[in-house]
């Protein structure tokens, strides 16, 4: 009888989160035909998967590679290695690079502005082996590695910076959604290089300068209304592939195709699921989240910690739902003592849906509180007895 019992648990706890895991991915049952071997759709803000056919496959991911070298560039920026304005020098290696290009010359040199304008508008293998070096030199594809690591891209394995096809160097459909979703979340000005459909560069070399133009390699710019992104592949072993990001009434939604036929079915099934996950996702957020009082500690040079949420809420549906059906509860962790760091978690939001929990905010704190000396303590004591 127990045996029975512990087996009957069992099975409705996994029936459960079966049918949670079916309503959040739609997967066959969408209605969604696909000619490509592989694909996903993933909402931005949450990470979670609308649709997915055999989005772990391992394939060659071609020039979407490059969004992991434009992730490692803005980190750059970001952490103020290099500058926009700074002028890159282009290596006899990079500027020998095939493929899609720019035509950069040996000694030429181009701003990061430009070579980042270059790498997502054109593809370019040339601009993107000379930030590589100028970044990291033979350092960088470790780095591009050890990045994809840390946002959890198994799956992954980089061998070059641009994608041409080399032994070992793979990836899958889930793995470009979650570097893409970096990039966007991360780096929104990406959209400020990935949003033009033309433009023109300037090559300075021995010969003079010449005007060089440029035009977006993904075509949805132009064709689709709601695209802001993100790029182009395509090889012979790798064939078409297609990281689509697009935003409409603030929903940002990534579609990954890898091994298209042809450059037409990519950009036409990237249409498709994009506007399969506008018709059907509803995206809560919560932009009412109860104030935060001072929290009560003990043992601190303080009593009390200023505290803050650890970031907003949202949180994606597959199909509508009356958001008047979500509630959600403020928990305090108890007996809470010095010392306290700063970005401690001291408690949690609690968010619920029909009486299920889908996610939570941790509360954290916003100061350092010392502990406090048992000199200090005695006077505390003293001070609330005589109040």
């Amino acid at each position: 009888m127990c045996l029975i019992l512990i087996f009957t648990s069992v099975y409705a706890g996994m029936s459960r989160v079966t049918c949670i895991a079916q309503e959040r991915t739609q997967g066959e049952n969408s209605g969604i035909e696909l000619k490509s071997p592989s694909a996903i759709l993933m909402e931005a803000s949450t990470g979670q998967v609308i649709y997915e056919k055999d989005a772990d496959t391992s394939l060659h991911p071609a020039s979407i590679t490059k969004i992991m070298t434009l992730i490692l560039i803005f980190d750059a920026i970001k952490d103020g290695k290099i500058g926009l304005d700074d002028e890159v020098t282009v290596s006899e290696y990079a500027a020998s690079m095939g493929g899609s290009q720019v035509f950069l010359e040996a000694g030429e040199k181009q701003t990061v502005d430009t070579m980042i304008k270059c790498i997502s508008m054109a593809s370019a293998n040339d601009a993107c082996v000379a930030m590589s070096e100028y970044i990291a030199e033979s350092a960088f594809v470790a780095k591009m590695n050890e990045r994809a690591m840390g946002l959890g891209m198994n799956n992954t394995n980089f061998v070059n910076c641009c994608g041409l096809d080399t032994d070992g160097h793979m990836s899958t459909a889930r793995d470009i959604a979650l570097m893409s979703r970096e990039l966007i979340t991360k780096y929104p000005q990406i959209h400020d290089y990935s949003t033009i459909w033309m433009d023109t560069i300037i090559h300075s070399t021995r010969r003079g300068d010449s005007e060089f133009g440029l035009t977006n390699t993904n075509k949805l710019i132009k064709q689709y209304e709601w695209a802001t992104g993100l790029k182009t592949g395509s090889t012979g072993l790798a064939k078409c592939c297609l990281s689509a990001s697009a935003n409409k009434d603030g929903i940002d939604l990534i579609a990954v195709i890898m091994a298209a036929p042809d450059s037409k079915t990519r950009f036409a099934e990237a249409v498709n699921l994009l506007n399969y996950g506008f018709n059907t996702c509803d995206i809560y957020k919560d932009d009412g989240m109860p104030l935060l009082e001072n929290i009560r500690i003990s043992k601190g040079k303080k009593d009390y910690v200023n505290c803050r949420y650890e970031k907003e809420f949202s949180y994606m549906f597959i199909n509508p739902v009356n958001h008047e059906d979500i509630s959600k509860e403020l928990h305090i962790n108890e007996n809470i003592a010095a010392p306290v760091n700063e970005g401690d978690t001291i408690g949690t939001l609690d968010y619920y849906y029909n009486g299920e929990k889908i996610g939570s905010v941790n509360v954290i704190s916003s100061e350092n509180i010392e502990k406090a000396d048992f000199l200090t303590q005695i006077k505390k004591v003293f001070g609330r007895l005589l109040k």
